[in-house]
């Protein structure tokens, strides 16, 4: 379903991201782990074609993004629901606006039937009474929740998520992580997501990429990360160093 293959991005000349490569299978959830400054969100950016890499190309069911037509990436796009980390929200549109915008754009629904949605949205993000406000009237947890009710409406078969809990409190991180695990189990979807919450994507994600100064150092199952002798993989699953091992 998605495949990054030999992926290279340069920045004033030196690499952020060097030979990445790994392979998400339909239906599955990978977990995109690694320290701050690792190339994870621009690594998200390429795959759904935000961003070109200097080589190196990502595959989207079957389709090399990279060439393609502007008409032909906006089409690939619909299949793409993509939670950004800065929230990416418009401004001058209301929750409820910002929330229907990828609808609107796609132009297969009534107003009636957008409104309804949206509203089911909010009350599955546990925002059910916010959708007359304005972005800059929210705080920072309630625009991440907004932006992943945007990401996830139009009930794509892709999504990527970039650190969808940041922010939040510990029970609406929860809510939020069984939100991603019932995307997955019920509606199929095909996912990467982006987390420094390791407790939380323990049980939603099934394989696992950890990426370090730009290159991949592990790419596995949940087993193969629970049980992998490599320190820096150590570290992020089970929160300590070798050291404290003993």
């Amino acid at each position: 379903m998605i495949e990054v293959r030999d992926l290279t991005k340069y920045h004033f000349g030196r690499p952020v991201l060097e030979n990445v490569s790994f392979r998400v299978k339909e239906g599955t959830n990978l977990g995109l782990i690694g320290p701050g400054g690792a190339g994870k969100t621009l690594l998200l950016k390429i795959i759904c074609g935000l961003v070109e890499p200097d080589s190196g190309n990502t595959f989207i069911k079957g389709q090399k993004v990279q060439g393609l037509a502007l008409q032909e990436l906006t089409q690939l796009r619909f299949d793409i629901g993509l939670l950004f980390q800065n929230y990416a929200l418009f401004d001058y549109l209301n929750v409820t606006e910002n929330i229907a915008f990828p609808l609107r754009q796609a132009g297969k629904h009534t107003n009636k039937e957008i409104l309804k949605m949206v509203q089911e949205s909010l009350n599955s993000v546990d925002l059910p009474h916010i959708g007359h406000q304005y972005p800059n009237e929210l705080s920072g947890g309630m625009k991440k929740r907004v932006g992943f009710a945007r990401a996830v409406i139009p009930k794509p078969p892709i999504v990527l998520y970039d650190d969808p809990t940041a922010g939040l409190d510990p029970v609406t991180s929860s809510k939020i992580f069984l939100f991603l695990k019932a995307m997955k189990e019920e509606r199929g979807v095909t996912s990467i997501t982006i987390s420094h919450d390791i407790e939380g994507i323990r049980d939603i994600c099934d394989s696992f990429v950890l990426l370090n100064k730009g290159k991949v150092v592990f790419y596995g199952s949940r087993d193969e990360i629970e049980n992998t002798q490599l320190s820096l993989a150590r570290q992020f699953w089970h929160g300590f160093s070798d050291d404290e091992l003993g």
